[in-house]
């Protein structure tokens, strides 16, 4: 059995696989209660962005979506007003006290500058954060991980980096270790890697093997730590939906990474999935499939930034997808596969209660190939503030995370501090 081997055995018994980086795990860390923390939700499949952040003073918005735009603010189903532009889709409403407290903000018209309507393209695209660069194999947040700065003991910990889901994501692949929690009930769960006489087994195996048990030992060490943390944590706060599955898992999965971020300071980066988003037919407005699916994200959204507690000051929270969709709706009352979208940004040190972007309208001459919202923002140039202003990310290894990055645009300032 090779390296690889060991790794996918790891991850097929469902414990919680550990990419492993060059160090070995320090259970000496000592908690570093000021380190601050950044969460990548990603929205698999194209969510629709014109109909999260709405662009309600916009009339082709409303002429293109005869039957599914989103009303005005004051009308029945209408959008939450944000700031007399554009208003949140309702439900989303209870992420608005966020939006008012100044901790949410959006940036519309941003994404990706490769054109792909491809989803595994566009995914590929914004998680190696190095857009058509298919020789780049490792993700931009694997990358970040190794760039941060911190001591020596938290870099080594397998726990720093964490990923709710059942395989690590392509934005964690790298040499950087990253712990992945298994999504829903069964991240808890013991495995036969979790007895005693198959951990005595496998060290023994690769007790000759320095690298193999150092990744083997990484593993155990990470997953006791998870285990520890979920199972001290309050049980009402790790159920969604009545304990039943939803993306509806996401309230729960999200529960379990705040409470991961919040008991244990060495876990710094976080990442979570949604999928569902592909709304081709049958999207619906203020009610129906896209609606259906906002309800409960919301609800997770809620939950993690509750989780959080005090942390939430010191963390934030990044939601993106892959591109958007089409401004028109097609034929079978959905959207197709767009270009640019809306970013989500929420924390204690975001500049919030604000929709961030350069917004060139919705009529025919301003849309990209005659269809779809442009990309106005380039995603990695807000991803690089808040690496450089929040995670103190030294403006020299910018470059490192995001090969090839486009300058920062200085008259966006989205993160305080």
């Amino acid at each position: 059995m090779n390296r690889r081997q060991l790794l996918q055995g790891i991850s097929a018994a469902g414990a919680g696989a550990l990419i492993p980086g060059p160090n070995a795990w320090a259970s000496a860390l000592t908690p570093n209660p000021a380190t601050r923390r950044l969460i990548v939700v990603f929205l698999r499949g194209a969510v629709d962005g014109l109909s999260i952040v709405v662009p309600y003073s916009e009339p082709n918005y409303y002429r293109m979506r005869s039957t599914i735009a989103i009303a005005k603010p004051g009308s029945t189903g209408g959008a939450i007003d944000l700031d007399g532009r554009f208003g949140l889709h309702p439900a989303l409403a209870p992420l608005y006290p966020l939006w008012k407290q100044g901790t949410m903000a959006f940036v519309h018209a941003a994404g990706s500058p490769d054109p792909t309507r491809s989803h595994f393209d566009g995914q590929d695209n914004i998680e190696s954060g190095a857009p058509g660069q298919k020789a780049i194999a490792d993700g931009w947040l694997n990358r970040l991980e190794g760039s941060l700065p911190a001591d020596a003991l938290l870099r080594a910990a397998p726990t720093r980096a964490v990923s709710i889901g059942a395989v690590s994501p392509r934005i964690f692949m790298g040499s950087n270790p990253v712990t992945t929690v298994a999504s829903g009930a069964t991240a808890v769960r013991p495995s036969v890697l979790d007895k005693p006489n198959v951990q005595e087994a496998f060290s023994s195996i690769y007790s000759d093997d320095h690298e193999m048990g150092s990744t083997f030992n990484e593993y155990v060490a990470a997953r006791k730590n998870v285990v520890a943390a979920l199972a001290a944590a309050d049980p009402e706060t790790m159920a969604a939906n009545n304990g039943a599955p939803s993306s509806y898992a996401f309230a729960e999965d999200a529960a379990r990474l705040a409470t991961l971020m919040r008991r244990d300071p060495r876990v710094q980066l976080g990442f979570l999935a949604v999928s569902g988003w592909d709304t081709h037919a049958n999207q619906g407005g203020a009610e129906g499939q896209l609606s259906n699916l906002l309800t409960p994200f919301a609800r997770g959204m809620a939950t993690l930034a509750q989780n959080l507690g005090p942390i939430y000051a010191d963390t934030t929270i990044v939601v993106l997808s892959e591109f958007g969709r089409t401004v028109a709706q097609n034929g079978n009352g959905g959207t197709d596969h767009g270009h640019g979208n809306a970013m989500w940004l929420l924390g204690g040190n975001v500049a919030g209660g604000k929709v961030y972007g350069d917004w060139t309208g919705l009529e025919d001459a301003q849309l990209h190939e005659g269809r779809d919202l442009p990309v106005t923002t380039d995603y990695r140039t807000v991803l690089a503030q808040v690496c450089e202003r929040h995670l103190k990310l030294p403006d020299s290894r910018l470059s490192d995370v995001f090969p090839s990055m486009p300058k920062l645009d200085n008259r966006i300032s989205l993160i305080n501090g």
